[in-house]
């Protein structure tokens, strides 16, 4: 009897291992959230900087798992480690944000641009902008930070509450980043909306991790540097445009 439950006990002991020892091999899940949209996110994860994120995680053997959440909530989520990380944004936001640490190659690069109804109105810079009623996204850094000053400055959760300024009359400009905005208007059927010239600014655009990630943070760039070498990061980009 003695023999049977000492048999009995090694397998246990042997199953337990075994499935212990499965369940650590399988990649761990990694929830990062964003505020973008087609054509850089979409709901079904196959967005240019979605499929970039993917890969830079499959090539450190783990999964990413996209999530879309307003612009001030996903960092919010992402810097009290809600979810684990937030994309993409500008560098300098670990100053704001101590619980978030950035992975210093970039993802992609945003143009910021001005969009209108009014063709006669003329911008160069910034400070161009203060003359007029202005809508921007919350939560989006760079903008409350150089959009200051103005006739009026709402700000609204996603690109469809800032694009009904425009629609309604409530707003001159909304700035926005332009590929976003010109596949929104598309989309939509939007007529006479366009954005002004120039640029109000162009900034690479990063991953953040949440602080208790940071050790995977070089191997994360170490990727896409890979990928930018092995040809996939511009394959990728070529796709979708």
């Amino acid at each position: 009897m003695q023999s049977d439950n000492r048999h009995g006990f090694i397998t246990f002991c042997i199953l337990a291992l075994l499935l212990f020892s499965s369940r650590s091999a399988l990649p761990d899940t990694y929830v990062l959230n964003t505020d973008n949209t087609y054509p850089r996110s979409t709901p079904d994860g196959k967005g240019f900087q979605d499929l970039i994120i993917k890969e830079m995680f499959r090539r450190i053997g783990h999964k990413a798992k996209i999530v879309h959440v307003p612009s001030e909530r996903a960092l919010a989520n992402a810097n009290e480690g809600i979810d684990d990380g937030d994309f993409v944004r500008i560098a300098g936001l670990d100053k704001k944000y101590p619980n978030l640490v950035m992975v210093p190659e970039k993802v992609s690069e945003f143009e910021f641009a001005a969009f209108s109804r009014n063709p006669s109105i003329r911008i160069s810079g910034w400070e161009s902008l203060k003359p007029y009623n202005v809508g921007i996204i919350t939560g989006w850094k760079i903008l409350e930070t150089n959009v200051s000053g103005t006739r009026s400055l709402t700000k609204v959760k996603d690109d469809k509450a800032l694009f009904d300024l425009l629609v309604n009359d409530r707003a001159d400009i909304v700035v926005f980043d332009r590929l976003q905005g010109a596949a929104f208007i598309k989309r939509e059927r939007l007529a006479g909306i366009k954005p002004l010239e120039p640029l109000l600014a162009r900034r690479d655009m990063y991953l953040y991790l949440n602080r208790r990630h940071a050790d995977l943070v070089p191997r994360l760039a170490a990727a896409l540097r890979e990928m930018k070498q092995d040809g996939t990061w511009q394959r990728i980009m070529s796709a979708a445009f």
